[in-house]
């Protein structure tokens, strides 16, 4: 079984100047039932069909299961997904032995940013750049699942400050 373990962060200054490379992604949901999702992902000329599993340990980990589709196939399925897209730009900030994703919402999500580490396992250790503020592991609000149906823009001044 393919587990996604990853850990999540909100961010303050001095991770764009790190980034080494970044991408476009526009994402919907054919399901986004509680714990379980089935989304068509567009990354620049790639497009992915991915299926997650309920969250597990806090939301620190998850089953996974991604598989590449042609665009047509993926423009195809975006027809018939859920209503609302995600779109963010994720970039890439090499720390020590991992890589820090950070994404930069837009639409109606504008103005929210924060940071995933993918781990090797549960108890993966990585270098903490300054850069990563507060974690929000597990934290529904910030699943990308979440902010397709309760956007950034929509969210309380105790929502948008932790």
């Amino acid at each position: 079984m393919a587990l996604e373990i990853e850990r999540k962060f909100l961010v303050g200054g001095g991770w764009k100047e790190r980034a080494v490379s970044s991408t476009y992604i526009v994402q919907g949901y054919i399901c986004s039932q509680s714990g379980r999702t089935v989304r068509i992902r567009l990354r620049d000329e790639k497009s992915y069909l991915t299926i997650k599993g309920p969250a597990r340990n806090g939301g620190l980990a998850r089953y996974e299961f991604e598989k590449e589709v042609t665009r047509d196939e993926a423009l195809s399925l975006l027809a018939i997904c859920e209503p609302g897209v995600v779109e963010k730009r994720r970039w890439l900030v090499p720390v020590g032995d991992h890589t820090v994703e950070v994404d930069e919402f837009f639409g109606d999500n504008a103005g929210l940013v924060f940071a995933e580490v993918e781990l090797r396992s549960e108890d993966d250790t990585f270098e903490r750049p300054p850069f990563l503020g507060k974690e929000v592991t597990g934290q529904r609000r910030y699943y990308n699942s979440c902010l397709r149906t309760h956007p950034y823009k929509d969210w309380t001044d105790e929502e948008r400050n932790p």
